[in-house]
């Protein structure tokens, strides 16, 4: 029997559905846990920490919206991460961590085998935070690591933490999808970013909607798509102050490279690689803003469930 999905959201958890859950973990039952939102005693949520410990099946573990919600619970999930060996996503989105939680999770997190996707959106985090978290990020020829991060509206992030993340984004050998959104970059830390994508051999995906950004900024990402090659396939700008024509020049220069890949693909008789479609479409409340529209990534795990 393969492995199914267990998914609640916003519920208060009674004893008995803590008992089913914590079952289904032993019996390698379950491949996606989704409790976001749900209420539980510290008692029954070190009992299905445990479980997550045990269970050989567990690939996407969603925690969203407040369910680690004190230090002592972020203590219990580390312990859980340093045993079990099989989640590849963890959504903690919304959890009130602080650097000192992300300090309390980074050996697990770092050292985990299989976690390739970690959404930290909404965490409270600073600058040590994301100093751990570009650990997460090794560089060329280092061991592997995250493949998606998401870290929106972490507004307490300073521009030397953005600049640290810059560099680690400019060096990873596996990020692929970068969610920075809702987050006052501004144009300086923008530009920065534009480097880091420039330089990146693998970021195909980086989400700046609602970042304070201008034409300023999207200027910089045009020279940069239309000059230098680059692996992006997707740039998400809506929400700025930026003009619909600068942003239908890039969607277009993207669009036109993510062509010519294909066409090399197929002359080299590598066709069936699946990639990204994406279509940039108004957005419906202003004709100033522009709406990413896409297919999704083929093996994409963020994208799994819903936050």
């Amino acid at each position: 029997m393969l492995p199914g999905s267990i998914q609640i959201t916003g519920e208060a958890l009674s004893g008995a559905e803590i008992k089913d859950i914590c079952d289904s973990l032993k019996e390698n039952s379950v491949r996606l846990l989704s409790v976001r939102g749900c209420q539980l005693s510290d008692r029954d949520f070190g009992r299905v920490c445990r479980g997550v410990a045990d269970s050989h099946s567990l690939a996407q573990l969603n925690l969203n919206l407040g369910v680690v919600s004190s230090i002592g619970r972020v203590k219990q999930l580390a312990d859980a991460l340093k045993t079990n060996r099989s989640v590849q996503t963890l959504f903690l989105h919304g959890s009130p961590l602080l650097d000192a939680g992300l300090v309390a999770l980074n050996s697990a997190l770092s050292t985990h085998p299989s976690l390739v996707s970690l959404d930290l959106g909404d965490c409270m985090l600073g600058d040590e935070a994301v100093q751990l978290i570009c650990g997460m990020l090794p560089p060329d020829g280092a061991k592997s690591g995250l493949r998606e991060l998401t870290l929106s509206a972490n507004p307490a992030i300073t521009g030397k933490g953005w600049a640290r993340l810059a560099i680690a984004v400019a060096h990873s050998s596996q990020l692929r999808v970068l969610n920075l959104d809702y987050n006052p970059l501004g144009d300086q830390i923008a530009g920065m970013l534009a480097v880091a994508v420039a330089s990146s051999r693998t970021l195909e995906v980086l989400d700046l909607e609602g970042t304070s950004l201008t034409n300023q900024s999207a200027q910089i990402f045009l020279d940069m798509v239309e000059n230098y090659p680059t692996c992006l396939r997707v740039l998400v700008l809506a929400e700025n102050a930026i003009s619909p024509e600068l942003q239908q020049q890039i969607s277009d220069l993207l669009s036109e490279g993510e062509e010519d890949d294909d066409k090399e693909g197929e002359a080299r008789g590598v066709g069936g690689i699946s990639r990204e479609k994406t279509t940039w479409l108004p957005h419906s409340n202003s004709s100033s803003q522009m709406v990413l529209v896409t297919s999704g990534l083929g093996d994409s795990l963020l994208a799994e469930t819903e936050m």
